[in-house]
């Protein structure tokens, strides 16, 4: 099904009595993709004409309950045997932002989820990162291995010297306190870079 055809489909709800297939074509046109429609920001959504209140709440239950699915599949089960589900769900709640997130994900002893945080929130090309910060947090939440993930609203997931630099800082402060770095994963449009895959930490 196209990504038009699915817009069309989530638009009806909005519009009980109107042919909805112009306006989810204008906003496909206007955004790419039915994953950067539903994750556009509201006031550009409503940029484009017959969007109003109720479109945007339907987008935004679309969006909830893509991000709900991918998190349930990531919850009480060991996150290193269930990496692809961990990659799906890290992509659906940051890749269309359009400004910089750095999320942790807190793990127990079993590798399992146990608290799925946005640290921080910065502009369009940088997040302040306190390491201190994030390994207090870990231990307050007696949490013995961390995800570090952020996203490049560029949309190229390429890491920066400064992306490692900062890693390895976070890696050297967890390490005599017990807190393990399994990750540093950036995610963008054009996909996600696993830190640890590419050897990089």
């Amino acid at each position: 099904m196209p990504d038009y055809e699915l817009l069309e489909l989530v638009l009806f709800n909005a519009f009980s009595r109107k042919d909805t297939k112009e306006l989810a074509k204008r906003l496909i046109a206007r955004f790419g993709s039915f994953a950067e429609v539903i994750s556009a920001p509201v006031p550009r959504l409503k940029e484009v004409k017959d969007v109003g209140d109720a479109v945007v709440a339907q987008l935004t239950i679309v969006r909830a309950a893509a991000q709900r699915l991918a998190k349930s599949n990531v919850i009480l089960r060991p996150v290193l045997s269930s990496w692809a589900e961990v990659l799906e769900y890290v992509r659906s709640v940051q890749a269309y932002e359009h400004k910089e997130l750095f999320r942790i994900l807190f793990l127990d002893k079993k590798n399992r989820l146990i608290a799925d945080e946005v640290q921080g929130r910065g502009t369009v090309d940088h997040t302040p990162v306190y390491v201190r910060e994030v390994v207090k947090r870990a231990l307050e939440l007696s949490s013995t291995a961390i995800i570090l993930v952020h996203n490049h609203p560029s949309g190229d997931p390429t890491p920066s010297k400064a992306d490692v630099d900062m890693t390895r800082l976070i890696i050297e402060a967890g390490k005599p306190l017990g807190v393990a770095v399994h990750d540093h994963i950036i995610v963008g449009r054009e996909g996600h870079v696993s830190m640890r895959s590419k050897r990089l930490i």
